[in-house]
Protein backbone atom coordinates (compact mmCIF):
# COMPACT_ATOMS: atom_id res chain seq x y z
CA UNK A 1 0.00 0.00 0.00
CA UNK A 2 2.70 2.26 0.93
CA UNK A 3 4.96 1.53 -2.45
CA UNK A 4 1.86 2.24 -4.44
CA UNK A 5 1.40 5.81 -2.76
CA UNK A 6 5.00 6.51 -3.34
CA UNK A 7 4.77 5.75 -6.88
CA UNK A 8 1.51 8.05 -7.53
CA UNK A 9 3.25 10.73 -5.44
CA UNK A 10 6.47 10.09 -7.41
CA UNK A 11 4.08 10.40 -10.80
CA UNK A 12 2.38 13.29 -9.72
CA UNK A 13 5.60 14.84 -9.20
CA UNK A 14 7.13 14.27 -12.41
CA UNK A 15 4.09 15.07 -14.39
CA UNK A 16 3.63 18.56 -13.11
CA UNK A 17 7.34 19.21 -13.59
CA UNK A 18 6.83 18.29 -17.16
CA UNK A 19 3.56 20.76 -17.33
CA UNK A 20 5.68 23.13 -16.07
CA UNK A 21 8.46 22.92 -18.65
CA UNK A 22 6.15 22.75 -21.49
CA UNK A 23 4.40 26.16 -20.40
CA UNK A 24 7.97 27.97 -19.94
CA UNK A 25 8.77 27.25 -23.43
CA UNK A 26 5.48 28.22 -25.13
CA UNK A 27 6.29 32.11 -25.95
CA UNK A 28 3.15 34.38 -25.33
CA UNK A 29 1.57 36.62 -27.52
CA UNK A 30 2.70 39.90 -28.19
CA UNK A 31 0.63 42.53 -29.29
CA UNK A 32 1.89 44.50 -32.90
CA UNK A 33 2.53 48.42 -32.33
CA UNK A 34 2.97 50.27 -34.76
CA UNK A 35 6.44 50.72 -35.92
CA UNK A 36 7.85 47.64 -34.25
CA UNK A 37 10.12 45.98 -35.78
CA UNK A 38 9.52 42.16 -37.04
CA UNK A 39 12.38 39.55 -38.18
CA UNK A 40 10.14 37.24 -40.18
CA UNK A 41 11.65 34.50 -41.98
CA UNK A 42 8.99 32.17 -42.57
CA UNK A 43 4.94 32.41 -41.43
CA UNK A 44 3.42 29.93 -39.68
CA UNK A 45 -0.02 30.74 -40.06
CA UNK A 46 -2.44 34.04 -39.88
CA UNK A 47 -5.77 33.82 -38.14
CA UNK A 48 -8.15 36.82 -39.72
CA UNK A 49 -10.16 38.37 -37.57
CA UNK A 50 -13.67 36.57 -36.94
CA UNK A 51 -15.15 40.17 -38.10
CA UNK A 52 -13.37 40.40 -40.98
CA UNK A 53 -16.30 40.98 -43.75
CA UNK A 54 -18.17 43.67 -40.79
CA UNK A 55 -16.14 46.36 -42.23
CA UNK A 56 -14.74 47.13 -38.98
CA UNK A 57 -11.57 46.27 -37.50
CA UNK A 58 -10.59 42.78 -35.56
CA UNK A 59 -7.62 41.47 -34.17
CA UNK A 60 -5.90 38.59 -36.04
CA UNK A 61 -3.54 36.19 -35.12
CA UNK A 62 0.26 35.28 -37.24
CA UNK A 63 2.21 32.75 -35.91
CA UNK A 64 5.70 33.03 -37.66
CA UNK A 65 9.32 32.30 -37.37
CA UNK A 66 12.77 34.63 -37.24
CA UNK A 67 15.98 33.98 -38.90
CA UNK A 68 16.93 32.39 -35.78
CA UNK A 69 14.70 29.81 -36.00
CA UNK A 70 12.62 31.09 -32.28
CA UNK A 71 8.82 31.09 -33.18
CA UNK A 72 6.46 34.26 -32.26
CA UNK A 73 2.60 34.79 -31.96
CA UNK A 74 1.59 38.44 -33.09
CA UNK A 75 -1.62 39.84 -32.45
CA UNK A 76 -2.53 42.60 -34.46
CA UNK A 77 -5.40 44.82 -35.33
CA UNK A 78 -6.63 44.60 -38.81
CA UNK A 79 -9.96 46.02 -40.98
CA UNK A 80 -12.85 44.33 -42.31
CA UNK A 81 -13.30 43.38 -45.56
CA UNK A 82 -16.01 46.36 -47.22
CA UNK A 83 -16.21 45.27 -50.64
CA UNK A 84 -18.11 42.43 -50.47
CA UNK A 85 -21.17 44.91 -48.98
Amino acid sequence: MKASIAFFALFASLASVGAYADQATTPASETYEYGMPLDVAKVISITPASNIADCQVGTAHMVYVDHQGQQHDVNFREMGDCSQM
